[in-house]
Order: C-alpha cells, then structure tokens, then sequence
C-alpha cells in the first residue's frame, strides 16, 4: 500500500448509491472514512462510517450512523484476532471473523484482498461480520476471493458472484454491474 491518502468516489448502478471513501494512514493503522447515499427500502439514506484496520489489514473498530428512515448506529470492536464487541456487549456469533463487509459498499473488499494476497489462480476463503442493511444487524457471512490476475477477482458469497477489478492498493475500480469508480485521487491513483 502506499503512503499517504487516498480519496475515492464510486457509483452504484443498481440500485442508485454513490460512495466517496477516504483512506488514510493513522498511526500503525489504516483508517476509511465513507459517507454512502444508498436507496433503501422505504427511503434514501445516508450513511456514515469509521474503520480502522491496523498494519496487517485486521479489523478494530468499525462505527456506522445511519440516517433517514431506518436511522440508527452501530459500533462493532474487535481485538484483530476474531473476538468481538457489538454496541458494547460481546458479540460471540462473530467469533472467528477477522474482517468486516459492509453491505452497502465496496470498500471492504479491500480489507480481505489486502490482508489474505493470495498468488494468482489461488482462492482463499475468510468468514467476516457481515453488517445487513437496512437492518443494521450484523452476521457472520462466508466470503471467497478467488485471484483471476494482477487486477481481477471473482468474489462468491451465498450463492452470489461478481467479478471485482481492483487498483495497485486493492482498492475496487469495478464491482461487477453493482459498483464502478468515478474518479480516485491521492497517492497511488
């Protein structure tokens, strides 16, 4: 990954979302900072959201505030090694999950793809805590990258399948028919 701070700005086709992502370095960390305007049932949304992945992409903290009419906040903790907190009570249905996947961008493909860097034709597998929207509950969910070459993912969860193409940073340009980036700035755009 390179230094420094990236800002990226992607449309969701289908359904209309648009997301505009910062990356930046913290101290021994990583930290994405996202607002998502998302059509939801019943209703646009906006959603905010704080992660912090530490050094070796692991999750620590993801903090979401959601507005409009399924409005609400969560906010998941984990210890990087797959034991977890949820809005303060421990969250023991997510033992084990080292990730996080926002439902509603693509963000946090980035997180598996960074921190697993399988070889190409390689496939690996990572069970992550899988946040739902518009329900903001959170659920463990089995995920698998499967590295097509340099640039190109196939990524299958639950029966569901997308061809991911990503930056030098993991970062997603397009996200199958869902998700495609309008424009990255900052090092390594």
């Amino acid at each position: 990954m390179t230094p420094g701070v990236r800002s990226v700005l992607w449309r969701g086709i289908d359904p209309f979302s648009a997301e505009l992502c910062r990356l930046a370095r913290g101290d021994r960390a990583w930290d994405l900072h996202g607002v998502v305007l998302a059509d939801l049932p019943d209703g646009g949304a906006e959603i905010r959201y704080l992660l912090r992945v530490d050094e070796l992409w692991r999750t620590h903290r993801l903090r979401i505030e959601m507005t409009g009419p399924h409005a609400g906040t969560l906010d998941l903790l984990g210890d990087g090694r797959g034991s977890w907190g949820l809005d303060g009570e421990p969250a023991a249905v997510l033992d084990g999950c080292i990730d996080v996947d926002i439902g509603v961008s693509p963000s946090t493909n980035t997180l598996p793809i960074r921190r697993l860097a399988p070889s190409v034709g390689e496939a690996v597998t990572t069970t992550v805590a899988w946040v739902r929207f518009p329900e903001l509950t959170v659920e463990p969910d089995e995920q698998t990258y499967e590295r097509i070459d340099g640039s190109r993912w196939i990524f299958r969860s639950d029966g569901f399948e997308a061809e991911l193409e990503v930056d030098d940073d993991g970062l997603v340009v397009r996200y199958g028919d869902l998700w495609e980036r309008v424009v990255a700035t900052g090092d390594g755009a």
